[in-house]
């Protein structure tokens, strides 16, 4: 077969995102899916570790979902351990790389740890596209994580259908300073470090290759200095927002922490041109799937259609969602005591 690109003449200019059937964290399974396939899906028993210890103990696990593992080690410290890949979200190779490695070190993060080493996982179609565009997406993830301070040693790589790109990332953490998403308490107010939407930007990039250059740089943030500023404010309640959405993610640890969140859709930050481009139908099936699996626990207060989609919106590498009141960032509601069978309140 003939790589893409490899004319003797001019050739249109090549889109990454067409060789994909989703695009970034909107081609997650749906969470509803996702929480089926690993029920019951419990921590192992190690042999010769019969009853556990302290300095093998799994602190963080399948549980609640949370953004990373977290084991002890035997000095007090703590490894977060996290992967994440995806499908080209944007049609420039570096741009993409940039963007899934600020996303699979966002996890990281989200648990207040630091990450100390990522490994590349990356998917191929190599008798599609040229090997060039491999590296660039290889060259964009190396230059955050150099920004992160994180090391990249090596990785998997393989022959697939789709392009595929992400990175498994270990890091440290205190383990008296985890965020976790089953801490939220009940009068705690909630931050929200990223805008949203990027999600239908990205999608309106798929269907006509317009580009959003602001989209792209706040994918490419690291949550590095969201994550320091909750540990100094004295937070232990966190998650980050990516292909659930807002809503999604925000159900999650209003369920486990055993509370209801009360969003404020006015205070909600949102990224330019996110707005008319909803109104235009720019809606992925991954943000609809995230509506659909929130919307028997959620009190919609009558909010429309499309405020819901925007609050659901499969965003890829958003910001933290903190139990806590961070400088500098918009305060989007609170969580309240648990209202029998509703998780989520938009007001």
């Amino acid at each position: 077969m003939k790589t893409v690109g490899a004319t003797d003449g001019p050739a249109a200019p090549l889109r990454l995102t067409r060789f994909a059937h989703g695009g970034g964290c909107a081609c997650k399974i749906p969470p509803g899916e996702l929480e089926a396939m690993v029920a019951g899906l419990l921590p192992q028993q190690i042999p010769g570790r019969a009853g556990g210890s302290d300095e093998d103990r799994l602190l963080v696990g399948l549980d609640d979902g949370d953004d990373a593992a977290v084991v002890l080690t035997g000095d007090g410290k703590a490894l977060v351990s996290t992967a994440d890949f995806f499908t080209p979200v944007v049609d420039d190779a570096r741009g993409w790389g940039r963007i899934a490695a600020a996303n699979a070190l966002s996890d990281v993060y989200a648990m207040g740890g630091r990450p100390v080493v990522g490994l590349n996982l990356l998917g191929w179609p190599r008798d599609v596209l040229p090997a060039e565009l491999a590296r660039e997406v290889l060259a964009g993830a190396l230059e955050v994580a150099g920004h992160a301070g994180c090391f990249v040693g090596g990785g998997h790589s393989i022959d697939s259908p789709e392009p595929l790109y992400g990175m498994a990332v270990t890091g440290l953490v205190d383990p008296d300073r985890l965020l976790r998403n089953d801490a939220g308490r009940p009068g705690v107010p909630l931050t929200l470090t990223k805008p949203l939407g990027v999600g239908i930007l990205n999608n309106r990039h798929k269907r006509t290759g317009e580009v959003f250059a602001h989209a792209v740089e706040t994918m490419a943030a690291l949550n590095d200095k969201a994550a320091a500023a909750a540990l100094v404010a004295g937070a232990v309640c966190a998650t980050d927002v990516t292909g659930f959405g807002l809503l999604g993610h925000l159900h999650k640890l209003a369920r486990a922490s055993g509370v209801t969140a009360v969003v404020d859709a006015a205070a909600v930050p949102v990224l330019d041109g996110v707005r008319e481009s909803l109104r235009a139908g720019y809606v992925s099936g991954g943000t609809q799937r995230n509506l659909a699996w929130v919307r028997p626990h959620l009190d919609a207060g009558g909010a429309s259609e499309d405020r819901l989609h925007l609050l659901a919106d499969a965003q890829t590498s958003g910001g933290l969602l903190v139990a806590g009141e961070l400088p500098g960032h918009p305060v989007i509601g609170e969580l309240v005591p648990a209202v029998p069978g509703t998780t989520l309140v938009i007001r």
